[in-house]
């Protein structure tokens, strides 16, 4: 399940971008006569939910749903739209309000991080920095190390975000159990917008999760598009901070992973 928004607009704009998540900037930039609202005020639309407000009422439910066929329709770039507010409405303010709609759509990698363990806590250092956006998932108490720039969340059940991930998002699994990776890894598979899987392990562990997915019903194709193992071949190491150094110089060499 996705989290709400924060309450305020501008922490939900920073919410948004570090999760990747599409979103239109809605801003009162004119009114004429009576309105609910003065001109400079500003809420934030998603698929899901909204943060701020321009006013209530029927103005505020129409730019919802301006905002929304905005996101559907995958629009770029501003969008004016001129509202009269009258009884005919059902508001009685009686003026007029111009609206601007501002579609963002993140650009750029965004890597969803399954595991803060030693590995993953070296990939997310190795990328700072780098322009790749990181979500990062882990089930166990405080397992982030404080003050890490990526976008964590603590779920009990991390399998269960994998609706929620974001279109073309690049994806790795490395959590502290094989039996969760797999609970991932086949989640993953019932999604066919994200970019390039991967999840950390052996040749041998990899054998396993294959037969076991294949018992499962997911076709041979997707499953081998699985890497595993992961990272750039030929850069060598056993460290946490040298698998971590292969995993990124792979991650970046491949660019943009939207399918």
């Amino acid at each position: 399940m996705i989290p709400p928004l924060p309450p305020n607009w501008r922490e939900a704009l920073v919410t948004l971008e570090a999760e990747a998540r599409p979103h239109v900037l809605v801003t009162l930039v004119e009114t004429l006569g009576s309105t609910p609202r003065g001109a400079g005020t500003k809420m934030v639309v998603t698929a899901e939910a909204v943060s701020g407000s321009i006013g209530g009422g029927v103005l505020e439910n129409e730019a919802f749903s301006t905002a929304r066929r905005l996101l559907a329709e995958g629009a770029s770039g501003p969008t004016l739209e001129k509202v009269m507010l009258g009884a005919d409405r059902d508001q009685c303010c009686g003026g007029a309000v111009t609206l601007l709609f501002e579609v963002f759509v993140p650009e750029g990698i965004t890597l969803a991080l399954f595991g803060a363990g030693h590995v993953g806590k070296a990939l997310v250092r190795v990328l700072e920095g780098t322009g790749v956006r990181v979500l990062w998932f882990d089930e166990r108490p405080a397992p982030f190390p404080p003050g890490t720039w990526a976008a964590t969340r603590e779920t009990p059940d991390p399998a269960a975000v994998v609706p929620d991930l974001p279109p073309g998002a690049r994806v790795l699994v490395m959590t502290h159990s094989h039996q969760r990776d797999y609970e991932i890894l086949a989640a993953l598979l019932e999604r066919r917008d994200l970019g390039p899987l991967g999840v950390i392990g052996s040749k041998t562990k990899w054998a396993r999760f294959r037969s076991r997915l294949l018992d499962a019903g997911h076709p041979a194709e997707r499953i081998d598009a699985i890497a595993c193992p992961i990272g750039l071949p030929g850069v060598g190491g056993k460290r946490p901070a040298e698998i971590a150094i292969s995993i990124a110089v792979d991650i970046l060499r491949t660019g943009d992973p939207s399918p």
